[in-house]
């Protein structure tokens, strides 16, 4: 499946992509900025279904952004939705196929750690993997497998420069653990305070597989958390996901400027490390 799949994008979006731009709820704006662009939704990708999740597109979109080629994987798959591991991340292994080599994904997050108001923005430095899933290893079409130190998934290098470009712009863009749980349920106050005591400054139901799965097929990886509501128990009001929706749109300025930030200073990264 991954191949025939890598083979349609391949025909149909063209390949040497330099990054990989995945898009979490509320976030889909950026790629109306894409140059350019040619895409295809999931749905019509052998083996992919149609992105489930209100706020997700659900279609790849590949082209110019701000002078660099770019795949944009605008939406994506969720456990949650009943999807089998080995397809939630299968994603990353089709784009790796298409020559990318840096991934840069984005989601909306709950905040637990108080400095993260909804609106903020946190860069992930770690994570805690509470969705007791797990997917294979890459195929052995999609390359040589690799090995990867679990304890440093995301890239040094790029936090640095996406901490750069946040100072640089005024952004305030805080360090933080980011805690992936099963979901769809919203977390209740209890949990978020287990969360807490383990260490976790956000939580979120996604990222997490594809970030491990990223890793393994040898891409760089950076992760960008939009923080869209307290944690359960943290705020005044009950949670939903229309607000969380429009707390992404209204937010997503942000995260975009730290991209494109980012994309503007990856000369060397591909081939660094």
């Amino acid at each position: 499946m991954v191949s025939e799949a890598a083979e349609l994008l391949r025909h149909t979006l063209g390949e040497d992509h330099e990054a990989l731009l995945v898009l979490g709820s509320g976030l889909g704006s950026l790629v109306e900025q894409v140059e350019g662009g040619a895409e295809l939704p999931f749905d019509r990708i052998p083996g992919l279904p149609g992105a489930g999740v209100a706020g997700h597109r659900g279609r790849y979109v590949a082209g110019r952004l701000w002078g660099r080629r770019v795949l944009v994987q605008a939406g994506r798959l969720h456990h949650y939705e009943g999807h089998d591991p080995g397809l939630v991340v299968a994603p990353v292994t089709i784009a790796r196929m298409l020559g990318v080599r840096i991934a840069i994904y984005t989601n909306a997050a709950g905040g637990i750690d108080p400095r993260l108001e909804p609106g903020s923005i946190m860069l992930v430095r770690d994570h805690l993997d509470l969705q007791g899933r797990r997917a294979p290893m890459p195929s052995p079409d999609s390359g040589p497998r690799r090995a990867f130190e679990p304890s440093s998934p995301y890239d040094p290098r790029l936090q640095a420069v996406a901490r750069e470009v946040a100072e640089r712009t005024g952004l305030l863009l805080v360090s933080g653990i980011y805690a992936a749980v099963l979901g769809p349920s919203y977390e209740t106050p209890a949990e978020i305070r287990a969360l807490r005591a383990a260490g976790a400054d956000a939580v979120g139901m996604s990222t997490v597989p594809e970030v491990l799965a990223a890793r393994r097929e040898g891409l760089r990886v950076l992760a960008l958390s939009l923080i869209t509501n307290r944690a359960a128990g943290l705020g005044v009001d009950r949670l939903s996901h229309d607000e969380v929706l429009e707390a992404g749109r209204d937010g997503s300025g942000k995260v975009i400027r730290v991209i494109e930030g980012v994309l503007e200073r990856i000369d060397g990264l591909e081939s660094e490390g």
